[in-house]
């Protein structure tokens, strides 16, 4: 059996959309009449074609979110851990989703499943939904006999890497809006404020300060060329986007950001955690030592700390240590390289990585909360600063005017 979308209208006129598993789509339509339904479109789920002319969703560009793959991965290991076959379990959770494109997901996946693959082949249909780790992870879980509890460890993977997401993501709320505010503030201050006060300074015939006339300048630069910041603007972003797209342009990025002080040290912190968190579960999933690395690699964003990665995986092919071969990059955190040495050593590198991955995300949680204290009253005091300047230049023409009447 195959999963296939569908567009129907009903007795009333609406559409309905869904997805129905059936032999063919000749048997699904015939379903739908026997439901009341006119079907309209019906089109097999499959990650090499996307659905197209139906309004319907397109699988091959389709992802999941960190949240529903969460919570699938959630509910899944929750079903098998309780004895449901296999093909129940993805059925339950396909229809226990509210969004389309994850129920037509979990559909393909299961008819996959009903036709004799395994699970991690069905999952790989779908590389888009499902990452390397999820895959390898699963595939090993089936041959090693312990699916339930490997789906448990990859449902508190999922939502450990999730809630960092979140806290990072939330952290930065805060400051971006506050950005905002400032330069909406000192843009209406340049654009309709400063113009009216200035225009009873222009008529007199007094020097005005320097500070004044910067203030004109600039207020009328951005009321008549506003447009043109706009595409400067612009273009400085899609130029930068495009340089980024080279992949040594992005390698320099990246050790630039490295270098950085405080966000040097979260883009570290951040990526060691995930390395830490993926090695440590593919690890204790029996995954091979090799294999566990290159997927681990796949989910560190940093180039240059990637590429260290891939490195340290050639020494340990020719017999080294991991925590010595990934240690020479000098990009990892020294906690981090010690707690593996100390995993190799003791035999016990699951629990080290997992110690570690936790490690790192606490200091992460430090620096962010940190920063975002300290970033939230330095915008304040610029903006702050800003209006200060605004004031002054208004006023210095009046105590001059006073200073002349006296």
């Amino acid at each position: 059996m195959a999963a296939f979308e569908y567009v129907a209208a009903e007795a009333n006129g609406r559409e309905k959309r869904g997805v129905m598993e059936g032999d063919s789509a000749r048997q699904v339509r015939q379903m739908l009449r026997e439901q009341g339904l006119l079907p309209l479109t019906v089109s097999e789920v499959t990650e090499a074609k996307p659905l197209e002319n139906s309004g319907g969703i397109s699988i091959k560009r389709g992802s999941l979110s960190a949240t529903d793959l969460s919570l699938i991965t959630r509910q899944l290991a929750t079903l098998v851990r309780s004895g449901l076959p296999l093909e129940e379990a993805l059925l339950a959770v396909s229809q226990q989703t509210e969004k389309a494109r994850s129920a037509a997901i979990i559909a393909a996946v299961r008819s996959r499943v009903m036709e004799g693959r395994s699970l991690a082949d069905g999952l790989r249909a779908f590389p888009q939904a499902f990452p390397g780790i999820y895959t390898a992870t699963v595939s090993a879980g089936e041959q090693s006999g312990r699916l339930d509890s490997v789906l448990e460890r990859l449902s508190d993977y999922t939502e450990s890497r999730q809630i960092l997401q979140s806290k990072i993501r939330n952290a930065m709320v805060y400051p971006i809006l506050l950005t905002i505010v400032c330069v909406v503030i000192v843009s209406l201050l340049l654009a309709y404020v400063v113009p009216v006060v200035v225009n009873v300074f222009r008529t007199g015939k007094q020097e005005l300060p320097m500070i004044t006339r910067a203030l004109i300048w600039l207020s009328d630069g951005f009321r008549n060329y506003w447009w043109l910041l706009l595409l400067i603007i612009i273009a400085a972003i899609w130029g930068f986007r495009r340089w980024l797209e080279q992949p040594g342009a992005r390698k320099r990025w990246h050790l630039i950001l490295l270098g950085l002080p405080i966000i040097g040290r979260v883009v570290r912190g951040v990526n060691a955690a995930r390395f830490a968190r993926t090695l440590s579960i593919l690890t204790a999933s029996a995954v091979p030592v090799l294999d566990s690395l290159r997927i681990a690699g796949e989910v560190v964003a940093n180039v240059p700390m990637r590429d260290a990665i891939r490195e340290a995986a050639i020494k340990v092919r020719e017999g080294s240590p991991i925590a010595k071969s990934l240690g020479a990059s000098k990009l990892y955190p020294p906690m981090l390289i010690h707690l593996i040495a100390s995993g190799e050593t003791s035999g016990e590198l699951e629990s080290m990585l997992e110690r570690a991955a936790a490690n790192q995300e606490r200091e992460m949680d430090g620096i962010v909360n940190t920063a975002v204290n300290i970033l939230g009253p330095a915008m304040i005091l610029m903006m702050g600063g800003f209006v200060l300047l605004i004031v002054l230049a208004l006023l210095l023409p009046i105590f001059q005017l006073n200073q002349l009447v006296r």
